[in-house]
């Protein structure tokens, strides 16, 4: 069943022209344009890779700190005990346990969304993957969130961090930013994540690695970018 679209959706969309891929400068301008919300909503970019994701060397995964942060307040909490787990409260952790935060999570609690832990703490950690790892939220130290450096990783996550990852059709999609932002700062947070992703290209990979760009408001409609405008 196809989803059905509002009239304000419907007349955004007609001001996007499908046919044409737009610089990154135009599509940012004109997705802060037509972003229907009555709130300042999230900006995000989906960037569809050339990859074959039934091969390990061709799932990317990993994070990066955008230079103008993400807009959003990320609650953050840490598995760690000790001097690390007094580390990361000085940090700027919400939330720091071991155990008791395991069961915690168990029991149904998810008001996070970072979750950092040392490596001793992932014997505790390990059994959260069935709950953690649907959600993108299981600390891994691709993404730097499995490290004894945890005020660095706090201090990154409360800055603007985000994570981003292949899905299983080569689909990568972070948020850049909110509606808020100028129209410069989406721009730089943009191709800081497309660099990233260009950077860590899989050297298994033939022919055109990125195949399609697009970027949208979450309730606007999405508009396709020129990779050559990067």
């Amino acid at each position: 069943m196809s989803r059905k679209r509002g009239k304000k959706y419907s007349t955004a969309a007609e001001q996007v022209d499908k046919n044409k891929a737009y610089t990154v400068e135009e599509a940012v301008a004109l997705v802060q344009k037509l972003d229907t919300a009555n709130f300042d909503d999230s900006i995000e970019a989906v960037i569809k890779l050339n990859v074959d994701t039934k091969q390990a060397d061709q799932q990317l995964r990993g994070a990066v700190v955008l230079p103008n942060g993400t807009g959003k307040d990320q609650k953050v909490i840490v598995f760690a005990k000790g001097d690390k787990a007094k580390e990361a409260t000085a940090a700027g952790a919400d939330v720091v346990g071991e155990a008791d935060l395991a069961q915690k999570i168990m029991d149904g609690w998810l008001d996070f969304d970072v979750a950092i832990s040392t490596p001793d703490m992932m014997a505790q950690v390990g059994r959260l993957g069935r709950v953690l790892g649907p959600k993108g939220l299981m600390p891994n130290p691709k993404t730097g969130t499995v490290t004894m450096d945890v005020t660095k990783a706090v201090q990154e996550s409360k800055a603007g961090k985000v994570t981003y990852r292949t899905d299983r059709d080569g689909n990568v999609a972070a948020a850049i930013g909110k509606a808020s932002f100028s129209a410069d700062k989406l721009v730089e947070n943009f191709k800081t994540i497309q660099d990233i992703i260009i950077k860590n290209r899989p050297a298994s990979v033939r022919g055109t690695y990125v195949q399609n760009i697009s970027v949208s408001s979450t309730f606007g409609p999405g508009v396709k970018v020129a990779p050559e405008s990067f």
